[in-house]
């Protein structure tokens, strides 16, 4: 299964907005985005993508059906449970969870592939799934999205068009439980203005790229070293 690339520009595998010398990585890195349903992860998402050069996207795997506007490949690829369960069984998925009655799962190669070649790779999923990724791939970046209010997110939901009274108080109700995972990650960003939020990621991004572990910091070493001889 083929993964669509959302590259934002010309730039290269790792290679950022900041100016001046970047020094070699060792390979890309995996950044998960999670939050809130209706806390607006996939604009957020889709605009960081626009804005950081070298980043990809990694499309998941849904057994539900597909929203107004929404393209298979691009915002996600719809399959039956049948499919979803035999991708299950043959080890496709880096992670996998149930979420409201239907099955999400990340595709794994795809990410092995852009990973080990250089590219960072962005991908939003619910926190099971994140829970999942941060024991089998620690060095992963862990970003929360929170809204600046649970009556501004019952805004969002309402706004989305999210079913019936039920279906939003189950999903309010679901919100306040999964504020508490805020711990298990290493960001907070509150999506109140998009264009803040957007901002933030990119940071939060340019940053790691610049950590020390993530560099080949011993060839530009000797390299500095023999220019002083």
């Amino acid at each position: 299964m083929n993964v669509l690339d959302h590259e934002s520009r010309p730039g290269g595998p790792g290679h950022g907005e900041c100016k001046g010398t970047v020094l070699k990585r060792k390979s890309g890195f995996l950044v998960v985005l999670s939050g809130p349903s209706g806390v607006g992860k996939n604009t957020v998402v889709n605009e960081v993508l626009r804005r950081v050069p070298g980043l990809r996207y990694s499309v998941s795997v849904t057994t539900r059906s597909p929203r107004p506007g929404e393209v298979d490949g691009t915002n996600y690829y719809f399959v039956s449970d049948e499919k979803f369960r035999m991708m299950c069984e043959a080890g496709e998925f880096l992670e996998w969870a149930r979420v409201y009655g239907h099955y999400y799962g990340t595709p794994r190669r795809y990410i092995e592939e852009a990973v080990t070649t250089g590219w960072d790779v962005i991908l939003d999923i619910d926190i099971q799934g994140a829970m999942q990724i941060r024991r089998s791939w620690p060095s992963a970046v862990f970003i929360f999205l929170l809204p600046p209010s649970l009556s501004e997110l019952e805004r969002r939901m309402i706004e989305r068009g999210v079913g019936d009274p039920g279906t939003k108080r189950l999903r309010l109700a679901s919100a306040r439980e999964e504020l508490a995972a805020i711990k298990d990650y290493q960001y907070a960003v509150v999506n109140d203005r998009k264009e803040d939020a957007v901002e933030a990621i990119r940071c939060i991004i340019e940053s790691e790229r610049h950590k020390v572990e993530r560099c080949e910091c011993a060839e530009f070493i000797g390299r500095l070293r023999q220019s002083g001889d």
